[in-house]
């Protein structure tokens, strides 16, 4: 946005929904070049622009690593309507009158795209810019951000597929074994979406002489790549810690969560920026490095859907019971036992009202009904096998 130059008052991008957090690849993007002059200014052409690019710099010593890609590239005319145009090609802009010129453009299909994205040594940005072409006068440039989130769903079979591990570490000391520590660990996918929990299943075993303690974390990765070099950050985001472990004894976590915290998807399409996420287990150690083992996960955008992932199998399900439904109408079944429904039963409650909380005298606390219930005997019945009874009567006939 161009403001309160000398003979501009207003040059600036406005799109027509301004309230629309993202776009993603197949969206069109709409809006006005809105011109406001100070005085009389005559104007030979406006051009937008679409631009999308990923950059990376950093310093590595006394170089400077620089790296540059280009993901969107728009360029047009804009027409300028319901102005009259002058012999020499130009519009005349007044004072006192607010213009507004529109433009619109559609992103590329998916699969030219990556989400926007923002760090400390690299950028992924897209951006609308306009330039006003001025008679005697230089070019005015403007330009407006917006924000690319491309769909990423964790309901593909190969993010769906469960990721485990396990690790281990010898331990000395002053050049004496002193046991080791273990790490086991399991989740049941590698994709989630904001919100929801990671399921973690593990197990802690220590032998050696120190307590431990076991930890987890989601971390993610920034890796930057330029000029040949690598550079890589990484950030712990949520942290869960689970109780010490002395020595000779062992821990186990059963679906101990993780909730997933507001995060930006994964960058996976990029070719110099990534963005990729690890569940972190390690065991802290007195005097020794961590013991770390990690577990690949998958940030998305489109939620994992359980009953989506499940049709498969219950459609397998299906066909096997379909197919053996001959098999099972040739079976004979004993008959069936004696209804319970006509028998009466004296129930009574032979113990007091047991707390289940302490409680004062105000508080009444929450209650539990101990009962005692005591009911006659099932009727008895027997189980008669036909088959054996027609043989009997056959052998008894000859």
């Amino acid at each position: 946005m161009v403001i309160g130059t000398k003979n501009v008052k207003t040059f600036e991008v406005v799109f027509h929904d301004p309230s629309k957090a993202f776009y993603s690849s197949g969206d069109k993007i709409s809006g006005n070049i809105v011109v406001e002059v100070c005085e009389v200014t005559k104007v030979c052409a406006i051009r937008v622009f679409g631009v999308g690019c990923a950059k990376v710099q950093y310093a590595k010593g006394k170089q400077r690593c620089d790296e540059h890609l280009d993901y969107l590239k728009y360029e047009d005319k804009v027409h300028l309507d319901h102005q009259t145009i002058d012999s020499d090609g130009s519009v005349t802009l007044r004072p006192g009158t607010k213009y507004k010129f529109m433009f619109g453009f559609e992103l590329p299909q998916p699969g030219q795209l990556v989400s926007s994205y923002s760090g400390k040594f690299g950028c992924v940005q897209y951006f609308v810019r306009a330039e006003m072409e001025r008679l005697s006068h230089s070019t005015l440039q403007c330009q407006t951000p917006f924000e690319v989130v491309e769909p990423l769903d964790v309901n593909t079979p190969d993010i769906l597929a469960p990721a485990a591990g396990m690790k281990d570490k010898k331990l000395t000391c002053m050049f004496i074994p002193d046991g080791r520590v273990t790490i086991s660990a399991r989740i049941e996918r590698r994709g989630y979406c904001e919100g929801e929990e990671i399921c973690l299943s593990a197990k802690f075993e220590n032998t050696c002489s120190r307590i431990v303690v076991p930890k987890a974390a989601i971390v993610a990765k920034h890796t930057y790549q330029a000029n040949g070099r690598t550079k890589v950050l990484r950030e712990k985001l949520s942290i869960a810690r689970g109780n010490h472990i002395i020595s000779g004894m062992s821990d186990m976590w059963q679906g101990k969560t993780i909730r997933v915290p507001k995060l930006k998807p994964s960058l996976l399409g990029c070719d110099i920026i990534h963005l990729d996420y690890v569940l972190m287990i390690y065991v802290h150690i007195p005097g020794s490095d961590k013991v770390i083992l990690e577990l690949p996960l998958v940030i998305g955008t489109i939620p994992f859907n359980a009953f989506g992932s499940r049709t498969n199998s219950m459609s397998s399900q299906a066909e096997s019971l379909n197919t053996s439904s001959s098999s099972f109408s040739s079976l004979r079944l004993p008959s069936q036992p004696p209804s319970y429904s006509n028998i009466s039963r004296d129930c009574f409650i032979d113990s007091p009202l047991t707390p289940l909380l302490d409680c004062d005298d105000d508080d009444k606390g929450l209650i539990m009904h101990t009962s005692t219930f005591q009911c006659p005997p099932p009727p008895a019945y027997t189980e008669v096998d036909e088959d054996l009874n027609i043989n009997d009567c056959d052998l008894q006939d000859s």
